[in-house]
């Protein structure tokens, strides 16, 4: 299944004016539960936050994490890294349109990235199922944040992912991966811990997300829509009619999976002290 496409479809779209921008940011913040749990573990990271902090976002995306940051803190200083080059420019030209000159882009390999102690936080959503090298980028960052900073990584576990399962186990099964780009199925939470550590972290803190709520939501906020996309562009002129009906349940599933604790799911919140 390829999703790459969709997603840049939908920010063609989206980036017709600046206000469609921030309306895009705000649907992904509403149906995206991954964001519900980022959103979450940020405040509670703010609590007793003094002073000018510097953010890296490893793997910024549309920059819907930068954008929510900046609007919250306008003296603290974010930084956007993404290996897409057209994904940097992109974000670039939306933040100085819009004035928020507190967050900046720039392109960047994280298994070559080194900006030593300076970060407070590194934030790293649905980047580590992509590469292959990941204890290397947990190493770098590691090296990139202050003393007492925090890594804070959103990404599929073990327990189902994104439906997503390895390309050789494709072929021998003859299954299908929702997104083909993952490199892997997910983590265990004893797996990312250890590596979390062998990279130096003193101390860590995994949790479940996606429970079974989660994954309900997530089939119906994302995985169909895709599918549907994947099928025909003509979805994308039913697709508001389909939210119109599925949006309620969805915000309703979200807010029970991060209200509460989850034995297992099919995502991961991982946190690591420096």
């Amino acid at each position: 299944m390829q999703y790459d496409p969709i997603k840049r479809k939908l920010g063609l779209f989206f980036n017709a004016t600046p206000a469609f921008r921030k309306l895009f940011y705000r649907l992904l913040d509403l149906l995206l539960l991954r964001s519900w749990h980022i959103r979450r573990a940020l405040k509670k990271w703010e609590q007793g936050r003094q002073g000018v902090q510097h953010v890296l976002d490893a793997g910024s995306g549309f920059g819907q994490y930068d954008y929510y940051i900046g609007k919250r803190h306008r003296d603290w200083h974010i930084k956007g890294v993404d290996v897409k080059e057209e994904q940097i420019a992109d974000c670039n030209n939306f933040f100085q349109k819009i004035g928020l000159k507190n967050v900046r882009f720039a392109e960047a390999d994280l298994t070559r990235f080194s900006e030593p102690e300076t970060y407070d936080l590194v934030l790293c959503v649905d980047v580590m199922e992509h590469i292959e090298e990941d204890e290397k980028v947990l190493g770098n960052y590691y090296k990139s944040l202050k003393k007492g900073g925090m890594l804070l990584i959103s990404t599929p576990s073990d327990q189902g992912g994104s439906d997503v399962h390895h390309h050789d186990h494709n072929e021998e099964s003859g299954e299908h991966s929702f997104i083909d780009e993952h490199v892997r199925d997910g983590y265990g939470i004893d797996e990312i811990s250890e590596k979390m550590k062998r990279a130096g972290f003193s101390r860590t803190e995994v949790y479940y997300q996606y429970g079974p709520s989660g994954k309900l939501a997530w089939k119906l906020s994302m995985k169909f829509p895709v599918i549907m996309l994947n099928t025909s562009y003509f979805f994308f002129v039913i697709l508001p009619f389909y939210y119109l009906i599925t949006f309620p349940f969805s915000l309703i599933l979200n807010y029970a999976d991060v209200k509460r604790k989850h034995k297992t799911g099919t995502g991961l919140v991982a946190k690591a002290w420096k």
